[in-house]
C-alpha cells in the first residue's frame, strides 16, 4: 500500500474528506486499485459531490471485476446505489442494490438503504416523477475517464511534492523479468512470511493489499507490464492492522500476524471464504440421551424330559469342548447337576473316535441344539437342518 493511500485512508476514518481525496487521488495514479476508489467515492459522497462519487463507484465497479473480487464488486455496486440515490435517481439505486446483493448479501448497510431507496422510490411513483423512478444503469458500466475537470487540477496542485508520484515514474532497468519472479512462504506461531523475490519494484507504484481473508500484490515491470500475485482465501483469518510489509531493492517481504496464534498452516491459500471477525458465529452442544445398554442375550432354552428342568445345551456343548481339549473328565455329576441323561451324552462324547465327536458337535451347532449325530458321513455332506420338537415353530434371533 503506498503513502498516499495509508494517508487517504486514514484521513477519511478522520473525516477529513478533502485531504483524504487529494492523498488517494496520487496513489490512483498509479494504479487503478478498486479498493482506493471505492474509498475516494465514500469521501466524494459525504461532500456532496455526487457525481465525482458515481464516477469512482462506477470504475471501482471495472477494476474489481478484472481482478475477480468479488466482495469489492459488491462494495463498489453499493457506492454506486449511494451515489445514484444523491442525484434522485431511486431507480438506478434500487437495481445497483440488487446487484450489490447479488455478490454478497451480507454488505454492510445493504438492509437499511435497501428500505430507503424503496420508500423514496414509492414517493416518486405516487408524485409522478418518472425521471427519478426509470432504470438507465447497467450492471457492467461504461469506463469513466475525467470529468473532474478544473478540481482534479486543482488537487493536483495541492499535492505536497515529497508525496506526489509522478505519472511516469521511471523503471528501474536492471529490474527481474516477470518470468523469472518468484516466491516463497514460511510460517512462526503468530506470523506467516511470503517474500517476492523481485528487484527494482518501484516503492511508490507497489500496490500491496492486506485483508483479514487475502492478499494482493501489484507492481508495474518494465515498460508495459504489472505483475499480479493474489492469494484468496488465505488459509485462516489474520489480523490486517498488525501485519506489516517492506520493499527493498531486491525483495517484498510481508509479515502477515495469524488472528489465531499457534495454529499451524497446512497451505497459505485455504479453499473456503475467511469469515470475518465481526461474523460471530453460535455452536450449540447438545448431549445426547443415555442410551440405556442393551441387555446381553440370552442363550435359548428348548424342551427336555429332565427333572431339573430345561437345560443349555450350548454350555454343555461348550463345556464338553473345553474338558476334551484340556483332557479334564466328562461326565461329573456334579458339574451337570446329576443330571443321568447329562451324563449319558458327556460320556457317549468322552468315549467318541474324533469323527463322531466331529458330527456330535456339528449337527448340535448348525441344527441349533435340535439334533445330535453321532455319524460324521452324513453329517459332512451339508449343513444340518433345525428341527424344533412338535408344536414348536423355529425362527430366527431377534424375530
Amino acid at each position: 500500500m503506498t503513502t498516499q493511500a495509508s494517508k487517504g485512508q486514514q484521513a477519511l476514518a478522520n473525516g477529513n474528506y478533502d485531504e483524504a481525496i487529494t492523498q488517494l487521488t496520487a496513489a490512483i495514479r498509479t494504479s487503478q486499485s478498486p479498493l482506493w476508489l471505492i474509498q475516494r467515492s465514500t469521501a466524494y459522497q459525504r461532500l456532496g459531490k455526487h457525481e465525482l462519487a458515481l464516477a469512482d463507484a462506477d470504475n471501482a465497479v471495472l477494476a474489481a471485476q478484472q481482478r475477480g473480487r468479488r466482495e469489492l464488486i459488491a462494495t463498489a455496486q453499493f457506492r454506486r446505489a449511494i451515489a445514484l440515490h444523491g442525484l434522485k435517481r431511486f431507480g438506478d439505486a434500487r437495481l445497483c442494490l440488487t446487484w450489490c446483493r447479488k455478490y454478497n448479501e451480507k454488505e454492510k448497510g445493504l438492509g437499511l438503504w435497501q428500505a430507503k431507496v424503496a420508500s423514496d422510490y414509492e414517493t416518486a411513483e405516487k408524485e409522478g416523477l418518472s425521471d427519478q423512478i426509470q432504470c438507465t444503469v447497467k450492471e457492467t458500466p461504461d469506463p469513466v475517464k475525467d470529468i473532474e475537470g478544473e478540481q482534479k487540477k486543482e488537487e493536483k496542485q495541492k499535492t505536497p511534492v515529497a508525496d506526489a508520484a509522478p505519472a511516469s515514474a521511471p523503471i528501474s532497468t536492471s529490474q527481474t523479468p516477470k518470468e523469472k519472479i518468484r516466491h516463497e512462504w514460511f510460517q512462526s506461531g503468530s506470523t506467516v512470511t511470503i517474500t517476492i523475490f523481485a528487484k527494482g519494484v518501484p516503492k511508490e507504484q507497489a500496490e500491496i493489499n492486506i485483508e483479514e481473508g487475502s492478499l494482493e500484490v501489484r507492481f508495474p515491470v518494465g515498460q508495459s507490464g504489472t505483475y499480479d500475485y493474489t492469494v484468496t482465501p488465505l488459509f485462516s483469518r489474520i489480523d490486517p492492522t498488525s501485519s506489516t510489509f517492506r520493499i527493498t531493492p531486491h525483495k517484498i517481504e510481508i509479515s502477515l500476524q495469524k488472528a489465531v496464534p499457534g495454529l499451524k498452516w497446512a497451505t497459505l491459500e485455504g479453499t473456503e471464504p475467511v469469515t470475518s471477525s465481526a461474523t460471530t458465529a453460535s455452536t450449540n452442544t447438545t448431549v445426547p440421551d443415555a442410551i440405556p445398554k442393551p441387555e446381553p442375550a440370552k442363550s435359548p432354552a428348548y424342551p427336555t424330559s429332565s427333572r431339573t428342568g430345561p437345560k443349555n445345551w450350548d454350555s454343555v456343548a461348550s463345556a464338553a469342548l473345553k474338558s476334551d481339549k484340556e483332557g479334564g473328565s466328562l461326565g461329573d455329576d456334579d458339574d451337570f447337576e446329576g443330571d443321568p441323561m447329562n451324563d449319558f451324552f458327556m460320556k457317549l462324547y468322552k468315549n467318541a473316535d474324533p469323527d463322531t465327536k466331529r458330527a456330535m458337535m456339528k449337527s448340535y451347532q448348525e441344527s441349533n441344539g435340535t439334533a445330535l449325530s453321532t455319524n460324521w458321513e452324513e453329517v459332512k455332506k451339508g449343513p444340518v437342518e433345525t428341527k424344533p420338537p412338535d408344536g414348536v415353530v423355529a425362527k430366527k434371533w431377534g424375530e
